[in-house]
Protein backbone atom coordinates (compact mmCIF):
# COMPACT_ATOMS: atom_id res chain seq x y z
CA UNK A 1 0.00 0.00 0.00
CA UNK A 2 2.91 2.09 0.53
CA UNK A 3 2.92 5.14 3.07
CA UNK A 4 0.12 5.71 5.02
CA UNK A 5 -0.54 8.97 7.29
CA UNK A 6 -3.69 9.02 9.93
CA UNK A 7 -4.74 12.34 10.14
CA UNK A 8 -7.98 13.46 12.14
CA UNK A 9 -8.22 9.62 12.70
CA UNK A 10 -8.50 9.02 9.07
CA UNK A 11 -6.21 7.41 6.83
CA UNK A 12 -4.57 9.80 4.11
CA UNK A 13 -2.30 8.06 1.21
CA UNK A 14 -1.45 10.87 -0.92
CA UNK A 15 -1.47 14.68 -1.39
CA UNK A 16 -2.51 15.63 -4.57
CA UNK A 17 -1.53 19.33 -5.06
CA UNK A 18 -3.29 21.72 -7.74
CA UNK A 19 -1.72 24.69 -9.59
CA UNK A 20 -0.85 27.44 -7.25
CA UNK A 21 -2.10 25.70 -3.83
CA UNK A 22 1.54 25.96 -2.55
CA UNK A 23 1.77 29.99 -2.78
CA UNK A 24 -0.77 29.66 0.02
CA UNK A 25 0.10 29.30 3.81
CA UNK A 26 -2.78 26.79 4.87
CA UNK A 27 -1.46 24.48 1.73
CA UNK A 28 1.91 24.59 3.35
CA UNK A 29 0.98 24.06 6.88
CA UNK A 30 -0.62 21.01 5.77
CA UNK A 31 1.93 19.39 4.15
CA UNK A 32 4.09 20.20 6.87
CA UNK A 33 1.89 17.89 9.21
CA UNK A 34 2.20 15.12 7.25
CA UNK A 35 5.99 15.14 5.78
CA UNK A 36 5.76 11.37 5.17
CA UNK A 37 3.06 10.84 2.42
CA UNK A 38 3.75 11.30 -0.72
CA UNK A 39 2.83 14.20 -2.62
CA UNK A 40 2.13 14.62 -6.22
CA UNK A 41 0.68 17.48 -8.26
CA UNK A 42 -2.64 17.46 -10.19
CA UNK A 43 -1.14 17.45 -13.71
CA UNK A 44 1.02 14.16 -12.72
CA UNK A 45 -2.20 12.20 -12.03
CA UNK A 46 -5.03 13.70 -14.66
CA UNK A 47 -3.85 13.84 -17.81
CA UNK A 48 -4.93 10.75 -18.79
CA UNK A 49 -5.38 8.81 -15.87
CA UNK A 50 -9.04 7.04 -15.26
CA UNK A 51 -11.02 8.68 -12.48
CA UNK A 52 -10.61 7.78 -9.10
CA UNK A 53 -12.99 5.17 -7.66
CA UNK A 54 -14.23 6.96 -4.16
CA UNK A 55 -12.64 4.30 -1.95
CA UNK A 56 -9.20 5.94 -2.93
CA UNK A 57 -10.52 9.32 -3.42
CA UNK A 58 -11.30 8.90 0.58
CA UNK A 59 -7.57 8.82 1.25
CA UNK A 60 -6.68 11.18 -1.22
CA UNK A 61 -6.06 14.95 0.13
CA UNK A 62 -6.88 17.38 -2.83
CA UNK A 63 -5.23 20.96 -2.29
CA UNK A 64 -6.76 23.37 -4.62
CA UNK A 65 -7.91 27.01 -5.11
CA UNK A 66 -11.40 27.78 -4.82
CA UNK A 67 -12.50 30.02 -7.86
CA UNK A 68 -16.65 29.70 -7.62
CA UNK A 69 -18.90 31.11 -5.58
CA UNK A 70 -17.97 30.82 -1.37
CA UNK A 71 -21.44 31.69 -0.15
CA UNK A 72 -24.62 29.48 -1.77
CA UNK A 73 -27.98 29.21 -0.78
CA UNK A 74 -28.63 25.53 0.18
CA UNK A 75 -30.16 24.02 -2.61
CA UNK A 76 -33.72 23.67 -2.47
CA UNK A 77 -36.27 21.67 -3.95
CA UNK A 78 -39.60 22.45 -5.57
CA UNK A 79 -42.74 22.09 -4.06
CA UNK A 80 -41.07 21.92 -0.86
CA UNK A 81 -39.91 24.18 2.27
CA UNK A 82 -36.44 24.65 2.69
CA UNK A 83 -34.66 26.42 5.65
CA UNK A 84 -32.67 29.21 3.89
CA UNK A 85 -29.59 27.86 4.95
CA UNK A 86 -26.25 29.11 3.12
CA UNK A 87 -23.58 26.83 2.79
CA UNK A 88 -19.92 28.50 3.07
CA UNK A 89 -18.22 26.33 0.48
CA UNK A 90 -14.75 25.26 2.43
CA UNK A 91 -14.21 21.47 1.35
CA UNK A 92 -16.17 18.72 -0.79
CA UNK A 93 -16.35 15.53 0.12
CA UNK A 94 -15.87 13.96 3.43
CA UNK A 95 -13.71 11.14 5.06
CA UNK A 96 -16.20 9.38 6.73
CA UNK A 97 -18.14 6.28 4.48
CA UNK A 98 -21.76 6.66 5.56
CA UNK A 99 -23.81 4.06 3.33
CA UNK A 100 -26.71 6.77 2.46
CA UNK A 101 -24.01 9.68 1.57
CA UNK A 102 -25.35 11.62 -0.98
CA UNK A 103 -21.93 12.83 -2.09
CA UNK A 104 -21.40 9.19 -3.38
CA UNK A 105 -23.07 10.66 -6.74
CA UNK A 106 -22.80 14.45 -5.92
CA UNK A 107 -19.20 15.68 -7.56
CA UNK A 108 -16.81 14.12 -10.65
CA UNK A 109 -14.25 13.87 -8.32
CA UNK A 110 -14.20 11.68 -4.79
CA UNK A 111 -11.09 13.26 -3.41
CA UNK A 112 -11.18 14.83 -0.16
CA UNK A 113 -10.80 18.45 -1.93
CA UNK A 114 -9.94 20.91 0.95
CA UNK A 115 -10.26 24.99 -0.95
CA UNK A 116 -6.88 26.67 0.53
CA UNK A 117 -7.66 29.93 -0.01
CA UNK A 118 -10.60 30.68 2.12
CA UNK A 119 -8.83 32.37 4.37
CA UNK A 120 -7.79 34.84 1.48
CA UNK A 121 -11.28 34.52 -0.03
CA UNK A 122 -13.45 34.86 3.39
CA UNK A 123 -13.64 38.68 3.66
CA UNK A 124 -16.00 38.72 0.40
CA UNK A 125 -18.27 36.88 2.57
CA UNK A 126 -18.08 39.27 5.21
CA UNK A 127 -18.48 42.11 3.27
CA UNK A 128 -22.01 40.44 2.21
CA UNK A 129 -22.99 40.09 5.97
CA UNK A 130 -21.96 43.04 7.24
CA UNK A 131 -23.59 45.29 4.51
CA UNK A 132 -26.89 43.62 5.67
CA UNK A 133 -26.74 44.90 9.05
CA UNK A 134 -31.04 43.60 9.23
CA UNK A 135 -30.62 40.49 7.17
CA UNK A 136 -30.15 37.10 9.90
CA UNK A 137 -27.33 34.69 7.79
CA UNK A 138 -27.56 31.33 9.02
CA UNK A 139 -24.33 29.56 7.76
CA UNK A 140 -23.19 26.37 7.57
CA UNK A 141 -19.79 24.23 6.50
CA UNK A 142 -21.30 21.00 6.61
CA UNK A 143 -23.75 20.23 3.82
CA UNK A 144 -20.83 19.18 1.25
CA UNK A 145 -18.39 17.81 4.38
CA UNK A 146 -18.33 16.73 7.61
CA UNK A 147 -17.88 20.50 9.32
CA UNK A 148 -15.11 18.79 12.14
CA UNK A 149 -13.83 15.68 10.83
CA UNK A 150 -10.48 17.33 9.16
CA UNK A 151 -10.34 20.28 11.65
CA UNK A 152 -7.21 18.63 13.23
CA UNK A 153 -5.26 18.90 10.10
CA UNK A 154 -6.75 21.93 8.42
CA UNK A 155 -7.93 24.16 11.49
CA UNK A 156 -11.24 25.76 9.71
CA UNK A 157 -12.75 26.52 13.44
CA UNK A 158 -9.75 28.89 14.31
CA UNK A 159 -9.97 30.26 10.78
CA UNK A 160 -13.40 31.31 10.86
CA UNK A 161 -15.12 30.72 14.54
CA UNK A 162 -13.34 33.93 15.44
CA UNK A 163 -14.84 36.46 12.44
CA UNK A 164 -18.12 35.06 12.72
CA UNK A 165 -18.42 35.34 16.79
CA UNK A 166 -18.45 39.56 16.11
CA UNK A 167 -21.10 39.20 14.05
CA UNK A 168 -24.79 40.00 15.49
CA UNK A 169 -26.36 39.41 12.36
CA UNK A 170 -25.14 35.84 11.52
CA UNK A 171 -24.35 32.60 12.71
CA UNK A 172 -21.69 29.78 11.91
CA UNK A 173 -23.05 26.31 12.64
CA UNK A 174 -20.73 23.46 12.08
CA UNK A 175 -22.21 20.41 11.58
CA UNK A 176 -20.10 16.86 12.34
CA UNK A 177 -20.62 13.31 13.25
CA UNK A 178 -17.13 12.83 14.92
CA UNK A 179 -15.66 14.27 18.42
CA UNK A 180 -13.06 16.38 17.12
CA UNK A 181 -14.10 19.56 19.60
CA UNK A 182 -10.14 20.14 20.79
CA UNK A 183 -9.54 23.22 18.55
CA UNK A 184 -13.04 24.31 18.94
CA UNK A 185 -12.50 24.31 23.26
CA UNK A 186 -9.20 26.45 22.95
CA UNK A 187 -11.13 29.58 21.59
CA UNK A 188 -12.22 31.91 23.70
CA UNK A 189 -15.82 32.96 21.35
CA UNK A 190 -18.68 31.19 21.90
CA UNK A 191 -21.25 33.84 20.29
CA UNK A 192 -22.80 33.12 17.40
CA UNK A 193 -21.13 29.39 17.25
CA UNK A 194 -23.53 26.11 16.75
CA UNK A 195 -21.93 23.35 17.25
CA UNK A 196 -24.55 20.25 15.82
CA UNK A 197 -24.19 16.61 15.61
CA UNK A 198 -26.46 14.65 13.02
CA UNK A 199 -27.95 11.75 14.80
CA UNK A 200 -29.21 8.33 14.29
CA UNK A 201 -30.57 5.25 15.58
CA UNK A 202 -27.83 2.72 17.29
CA UNK A 203 -28.85 0.50 14.67
CA UNK A 204 -28.55 3.36 11.68
CA UNK A 205 -25.53 4.59 13.19
CA UNK A 206 -24.12 1.19 13.77
CA UNK A 207 -24.43 -0.72 9.91
CA UNK A 208 -24.53 2.27 7.65
CA UNK A 209 -22.60 5.39 9.37
CA UNK A 210 -19.07 4.04 8.67
CA UNK A 211 -16.17 5.81 10.55
CA UNK A 212 -18.52 7.57 12.29
CA UNK A 213 -18.20 8.20 16.04
CA UNK A 214 -21.08 6.47 18.13
CA UNK A 215 -23.85 7.66 19.06
CA UNK A 216 -22.85 8.49 23.17
CA UNK A 217 -19.31 9.22 21.51
CA UNK A 218 -20.89 12.22 20.05
CA UNK A 219 -23.21 13.19 22.60
CA UNK A 220 -20.50 13.17 25.35
CA UNK A 221 -18.80 15.70 22.78
CA UNK A 222 -21.95 17.56 22.63
CA UNK A 223 -22.17 17.69 26.53
CA UNK A 224 -18.78 18.61 26.33
CA UNK A 225 -19.43 21.91 24.20
CA UNK A 226 -22.77 22.69 25.65
CA UNK A 227 -20.51 22.90 29.16
CA UNK A 228 -18.16 24.65 27.74
CA UNK A 229 -21.12 27.43 26.56
CA UNK A 230 -21.74 26.36 23.03
CA UNK A 231 -25.09 26.42 22.00
CA UNK A 232 -25.68 23.68 19.89
CA UNK A 233 -28.15 21.48 17.84
CA UNK A 234 -28.85 18.09 16.30
CA UNK A 235 -30.28 16.51 12.90
CA UNK A 236 -31.78 13.44 12.63
CA UNK A 237 -31.53 13.42 8.89
CA UNK A 238 -31.95 10.84 7.46
CA UNK A 239 -34.20 8.66 9.59
CA UNK A 240 -34.58 5.58 8.21
CA UNK A 241 -37.01 3.34 9.09
CA UNK A 242 -35.90 -0.25 9.55
CA UNK A 243 -36.58 -3.29 11.77
CA UNK A 244 -37.89 -2.21 15.35
CA UNK A 245 -37.28 1.07 14.31
CA UNK A 246 -39.87 2.04 17.01
CA UNK A 247 -37.74 0.69 19.91
CA UNK A 248 -34.47 1.80 18.45
CA UNK A 249 -34.81 5.79 17.99
CA UNK A 250 -36.01 5.99 21.90
CA UNK A 251 -32.71 4.61 22.75
CA UNK A 252 -31.01 7.37 21.03
CA UNK A 253 -33.54 10.19 22.66
CA UNK A 254 -32.70 8.65 26.19
CA UNK A 255 -28.97 8.93 25.34
CA UNK A 256 -29.75 12.93 24.59
CA UNK A 257 -31.72 12.95 27.74
CA UNK A 258 -28.64 11.48 29.30
CA UNK A 259 -26.20 14.07 28.02
CA UNK A 260 -27.53 16.99 27.05
CA UNK A 261 -29.64 20.04 28.60
CA UNK A 262 -32.39 21.00 26.12
CA UNK A 263 -33.20 24.10 27.35
CA UNK A 264 -29.56 25.00 25.53
CA UNK A 265 -30.62 23.43 21.87
CA UNK A 266 -31.43 26.24 19.33
CA UNK A 267 -32.99 23.34 17.02
CA UNK A 268 -33.72 19.95 16.03
CA UNK A 269 -34.19 19.37 12.50
CA UNK A 270 -36.08 15.95 10.87
CA UNK A 271 -35.43 14.55 7.18
CA UNK A 272 -36.29 11.21 5.99
CA UNK A 273 -33.74 9.38 3.54
CA UNK A 274 -33.93 10.91 -0.06
CA UNK A 275 -31.70 10.69 -3.13
CA UNK A 276 -31.20 10.42 -6.52
CA UNK A 277 -31.81 7.52 -8.67
CA UNK A 278 -28.17 7.52 -9.86
CA UNK A 279 -27.32 6.81 -6.23
CA UNK A 280 -28.52 3.66 -5.97
CA UNK A 281 -26.21 1.66 -8.33
CA UNK A 282 -23.29 3.36 -5.83
CA UNK A 283 -25.06 1.98 -2.77
CA UNK A 284 -25.34 -1.38 -4.15
CA UNK A 285 -21.89 -1.29 -5.30
CA UNK A 286 -19.34 0.24 -2.54
CA UNK A 287 -22.28 -1.19 0.46
CA UNK A 288 -23.45 -4.23 -0.80
CA UNK A 289 -24.53 -4.85 2.95
CA UNK A 290 -26.90 -2.14 3.31
CA UNK A 291 -30.02 -1.96 4.13
CA UNK A 292 -31.22 1.42 3.06
CA UNK A 293 -32.53 0.65 0.05
CA UNK A 294 -34.67 -2.07 1.51
CA UNK A 295 -37.49 0.74 2.27
CA UNK A 296 -40.72 1.70 -0.21
CA UNK A 297 -39.66 4.61 -2.31
CA UNK A 298 -41.43 6.58 -4.76
CA UNK A 299 -39.69 9.09 -6.83
CA UNK A 300 -41.08 12.58 -6.47
CA UNK A 301 -41.61 15.62 -8.74
CA UNK A 302 -37.98 16.66 -7.58
CA UNK A 303 -36.78 13.63 -9.19
CA UNK A 304 -35.55 12.31 -5.72
CA UNK A 305 -36.73 9.18 -4.32
CA UNK A 306 -38.02 9.66 -1.29
CA UNK A 307 -39.96 7.14 0.98
CA UNK A 308 -43.86 7.07 0.56
CA UNK A 309 -45.79 9.94 2.38
CA UNK A 310 -47.51 7.58 4.81
CA UNK A 311 -43.86 6.51 6.03
CA UNK A 312 -42.60 9.79 6.35
CA UNK A 313 -45.38 11.24 8.41
CA UNK A 314 -45.07 8.23 10.66
CA UNK A 315 -41.51 8.86 11.56
CA UNK A 316 -41.70 12.80 11.67
CA UNK A 317 -45.21 12.45 14.15
CA UNK A 318 -43.49 9.46 16.00
CA UNK A 319 -39.70 11.52 16.98
CA UNK A 320 -41.97 15.17 17.49
CA UNK A 321 -44.16 13.17 20.13
CA UNK A 322 -41.39 11.86 21.89
CA UNK A 323 -39.15 14.81 21.44
CA UNK A 324 -41.33 17.24 22.94
CA UNK A 325 -42.56 14.72 25.78
CA UNK A 326 -38.63 15.45 26.33
CA UNK A 327 -38.49 18.74 26.23
CA UNK A 328 -41.71 21.19 24.47
CA UNK A 329 -39.09 23.99 22.48
CA UNK A 330 -36.68 22.14 20.54
CA UNK A 331 -36.88 23.97 17.56
CA UNK A 332 -38.46 21.29 15.68
CA UNK A 333 -37.92 21.67 12.61
CA UNK A 334 -38.52 19.46 8.97
CA UNK A 335 -36.14 19.18 6.29
CA UNK A 336 -37.36 19.77 2.36
CA UNK A 337 -40.75 18.34 3.13
CA UNK A 338 -43.69 19.83 1.70
CA UNK A 339 -46.91 22.43 3.40
CA UNK A 340 -48.84 19.14 3.92
CA UNK A 341 -46.60 16.98 5.60
CA UNK A 342 -45.58 20.11 8.17
CA UNK A 343 -49.47 20.10 9.02
CA UNK A 344 -49.96 16.63 9.16
CA UNK A 345 -47.19 15.95 11.34
CA UNK A 346 -45.91 18.90 13.40
CA UNK A 347 -49.94 20.47 13.28
CA UNK A 348 -48.67 23.54 12.03
CA UNK A 349 -46.75 25.09 9.05
CA UNK A 350 -44.52 27.43 8.23
CA UNK A 351 -46.46 27.54 4.78
CA UNK A 352 -42.94 28.32 2.98
CA UNK A 353 -39.46 29.07 2.92
CA UNK A 354 -39.66 32.32 4.11
CA UNK A 355 -41.86 31.71 6.96
CA UNK A 356 -39.29 28.65 7.87
CA UNK A 357 -36.30 31.36 7.53
CA UNK A 358 -38.52 33.26 9.83
CA UNK A 359 -38.97 31.07 12.39
CA UNK A 360 -35.08 30.06 12.30
CA UNK A 361 -34.09 33.43 12.21
CA UNK A 362 -36.29 33.92 15.83
CA UNK A 363 -34.34 30.90 17.81
CA UNK A 364 -30.90 33.01 16.73
CA UNK A 365 -32.63 36.34 17.95
CA UNK A 366 -33.25 34.43 21.33
CA UNK A 367 -30.19 32.00 21.82
CA UNK A 368 -27.96 34.86 20.68
CA UNK A 369 -29.78 38.45 21.11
Amino acid sequence: MGRCGIMAGFPIEKILVEGNADQYGLSRRIQKKMPDIPRVTSSATRDGSAPYSLDRGKKTLHLLEYSGELLKPCPGTTNHICCGYQILNVATNCPLDCSYCILQSYFNEPDLRVFINIKERIEEVLHLIDSHPDKIFRIGTGEFTDSLALDPLVGWADMLVPLFAKRKNAILELKTKTTNIDRLLKLPERDQIIISWSLNSPTVTATEEHKAASISKRLEAARICQSEGFIIGFHFDPLIPHPGWQEDYPRTLDLLDRFIDPARIIWISMGSFRFMPQLKAIIRQRHPQSTVLDGEFVRGMDGKMRYFKPIRMELYRFMREHLETWYNNLGLYLCMESDEIWRKTFGWTPQNTDGLSRFLDSRVKRFFG
